[in-house]
């Protein structure tokens, strides 16, 4: 048997364009605005599940950065919403709470839990396994080192301690050893 610990610990990055756009459309049209946005801001920041629930509206309003304490490494970090700017902005016009992500009552976040449940279900639609709350963050490191290929500069943004670290937790190293021997010949 399975535990939950096992579990998350085997979650994955969204590694397809298609697959990353699927997801995101399984979530507007099977889940919510609110799921939606926080996947959006999840895999555009790299912020772990806690931190992105405790945001409230007045931290994102008209603004394009935004600056938080991590929970988990108590650091200060600068989350930059420039190239999300619009969609959050039109969201929070249609919400009803304080909390940037409110559970049904409004009177404060949905759970780490009920984040959990929503992304499993839009990923059952979208047919992607091992999906977690830490995809959004590992797809984030993911796609930032695929586009930039700087491991100090998002070991830094993830604040990992090694970049061996952060190269294992993206899922790079064992992709790139399969390809590197699936060209190696001699």
């Amino acid at each position: 048997m399975i535990n939950k610990k096992e579990e998350i610990k085997d979650v994955q990055p969204i590694r397809s364009l298609e697959q990353l756009e699927d997801m995101k459309w399984s979530l507007k049209r099977h889940c919510s605005e609110r799921d939606y946005i926080l996947f959006l801001i999840g895999i555009n920041t790299g912020l772990r599940i806690g931190d992105l629930l405790k945001l409230k509206v007045s931290d994102v309003k008209r603004k394009k950065r935004v600056l938080i304490y991590e929970g988990k490494t108590k650091k200060k970090r600068e989350i930059n919403l420039s190239n999300i700017y619009d969609e959050i902005q039109a969201y929070i016009k249609i919400i009803e709470s304080d909390w940037l992500f409110p559970s049904r009552k409004g009177d404060k976040p949905i759970s780490a839990t009920q984040a959990y449940r929503q992304l499993i279900k839009a990923g059952e639609f979208a047919d992607l396994e091992s999906i977690g709350t830490h995809t959004m963050r590992k797809t984030f490191g993911y796609w930032h080192y695929k586009q930039f290929k700087d491991v100090a500069q998002l070991q830094m943004i993830l604040n990992h301690s090694h970049p061996e670290i952060t190269l294992t937790y993206i899922g790079i190293t064992n992709e790139e050893i399969e390809k590197s021997l699936n060209n190696f010949v001699l």
